[in-house]
């Protein structure tokens, strides 16, 4: 049963630079009266002025624009005060680009391997105002937490401490007074944190520790 019977379409506006892609969500949304596609995009420069002009209801975005992100895009538009719900579709179920999309809080993320039955359901929760992240994608990031929390778990107590004041932003220096400790013994705990989180720098670092909790909170 058509859950949106009697109520007229929801718009979609695609910003993808592939045009096989709108034509292939074209072909899949013809048979389905619940979606129209008002736009196709193949820029975020001209993806937001035809938001704007078009005023959708729900936008596909493709992460790997010319360019650009489009979780980017995303944000300028919501900056903007868009109210609209947001769609990653794409190739890419890496984990560094799920976890981004729902520390964003997007609607949806789907692959574009899905088969069309799969897309318009997913598209049918996202306009009932739920939201849905591919299984794949985020089995994914379910088992790369795993493997982060088994690294961590190499960490001794004075390098957990040192990792979390390299999320706070602070110089050797600044952890060596604060931590009560020579400058090059913080350098040798570096070293031994980027060994054993398998990280090349001490700015990785900072962006694990905030993943996981370590770093400064919003509004501190």
């Amino acid at each position: 049963m058509n859950p949106r019977m009697g109520v007229r379409p929801l718009r979609l506006l695609l910003i993808d630079d592939h045009p096989l892609v709108a034509q292939g969500l074209q072909a899949v949304l013809q048979y389905d009266s619940e979606f129209e596609l008002a736009g196709f995009s193949t820029n975020g420069e001209d993806g937001e002025r035809l938001f704007h002009e078009l005023k959708p209801d729900m936008v596909l975005v493709d992460l790997r624009l010319p360019g650009e992100s489009g979780l980017e895009v995303i944000r300028n538009l919501r900056r903007q005060g868009a109210t609209a719900k947001f769609v990653v579709l794409t190739s890419s179920a890496a984990v560094n680009e799920v976890r981004e999309a729902l520390e964003m809080g997007v609607d949806g993320y789907v692959l574009k391997e899905a088969l069309p039955d799969e897309l318009l359901d997913a598209l049918r929760r996202i306009g009932l105002g739920r939201k849905h992240y591919d299984p794949k994608a985020m089995e994914g990031l379910v088992q790369a937490k795993s493997g982060d929390e088994t690294l961590l778990a190499q960490l001794t107590e004075r390098e957990r401490e040192v990792l979390m004041q390299l999320a706070s932003g602070l110089s050797n220096r600044q952890i060596a007074e604060k931590l009560f400790i020579t400058e090059n013994t913080v350098k040798k705990h570096i070293s031994s944190i980027l060994v054993k989180l398998q990280l090349t720098d001490r700015t990785q670092a900072a962006l694990f520790a905030v993943h996981h909790g370590a770093g400064p909170r919003a509004g501190q």
